[in-house]
């Protein structure tokens, strides 16, 4: 597929939308949650005050890896599992860039996992979104890693075998420096977790519920439907209280780190404060049917990036070169083969 780019300099304070939609034709399923997402990144941008000409969009294999072709940036739709891998090359050398991966729960978390792992560990400057839809859907609907158990696919005529991985659960325990869950039709909760993770300096992850309503609709109705959706999750702000209910009117506790649901009329709503907490992320990360969702940013730390760091090195290797290769090649520990 060809897509001609409008690339020029540009005033970051004059972009809008409209400026960051490509000529291509949308390519989604009519209804998928894909839709909201890209309208919500293309929203977003332009409140940023970069210059759309230092963005790059990096992606895998899987619906949601169509995007950059959607996008009027630079960017890659690379092989499955590696967009990573490719991101990390370019971030080092045009450590200028706005680089942003987009990937799946099949492609980041299947044969991607390794890759995404140390992308998050190294805390590159690169935001990282996966679309979590809990099925493979470019391949018509087998069960995938972040399939519940059980689950009826083409795949798994008798119910998936395996246990769910929590994508959050993962990017924490790799110690990632910015983790967040954002739900696809919840436009004012995207934008905002989309803009701070842009924001933040070091590895951004989102995970994002993505419905896709050909092979899994409403997987994720229990989140994402209005009439339910207040009553079923919360907002996490560092430093800011955990209210939610359609009255406002409940919050969570944490007792043996088990998550507990209290009325305001009978506690104080907690503060929500990881620092303090170091282990309350991973415990609200619990994905469990019978309690809210959180929805919001789990962990925001700042950190020496990967490429600062890197970059100071080759910087401090270049002060001490020497211009006598003989002497580079017989010092240390070498070897001769007779």
């Amino acid at each position: 597929m060809e897509q001609k780019l409008t690339i020029t300099k540009s005033d970051p304070n004059k972009l809008t939308k409209k400026d960051f939609e490509s000529d291509q034709d949308v390519r989604w399923c009519p209804g998928c949650g894909d839709y909201a997402i890209l309208a919500g990144i293309q929203k977003v941008l332009p409140e940023l005050g970069i210059p759309k000409e230092k963005y790059a969009f990096i992606s895998g294999i899987g619906c949601s890896s169509r995007l950059p072709y959607y996008m009027d940036t630079y960017g890659f739709h690379t092989i499955h599992g590696r967009a990573p891998t490719i991101a990390t090359g370019l971030k080092i050398m045009q450590p200028d860039l706005s680089v942003w991966v987009i990937t799946g729960d099949g492609d980041g978390f299947s044969i991607g996992t390794n890759h995404l792992v140390h992308l998050m560990r190294r805390n590159l400057d690169i935001t990282v979104l996966l679309f979590n839809n809990k099925i493979y859907g470019l391949t018509k609907g087998q069960y995938s890693p972040t399939s519940e158990e059980g689950k009826i696919t083409k795949s798994s005529p008798f119910g998936a075998p395996d246990k769910p991985l929590s994508p959050v659960h993962i990017a924490l325990a790799a110690n990632c420096s910015f983790v967040a869950r954002a739900i696809d039709v919840d436009a004012t909760r995207l934008q905002a977790v989309l803009k701070a993770a842009a924001l933040h300096k070091g590895t951004s992850f989102v995970e994002i519920y993505q419905n896709c309503n050909v092979f899994n609709d409403g997987a994720f109705s229990n989140t994402s439907d209005r009439g339910v959706r207040d009553e079923n999750t919360y907002t996490l702000e560092p430093g800011k209280p955990i209210i939610f209910g359609k009255g406002n009117d409940k919050t969570i506790i944490i007792e043996q780190d088990k998550v507990i649901v209290k009325s305001l009329s009978e506690q104080q709503a907690t503060i929500y404060n990881p620092e303090l907490q170091p282990s309350l992320p991973s415990v609200l990360s619990n994905n469990s049917l019978d309690l809210p969702v959180a929805i919001g940013i789990f962990r925001q730390e700042n950190r020496d990036t990967y490429e600062d760091v890197l970059n100071n090195k080759i910087s401090k290797a270049k002060e001490n070169n020497t211009d006598d290769l003989e002497k580079v090649l017989s010092s240390g520990s070498t070897w001769y083969r007779d």
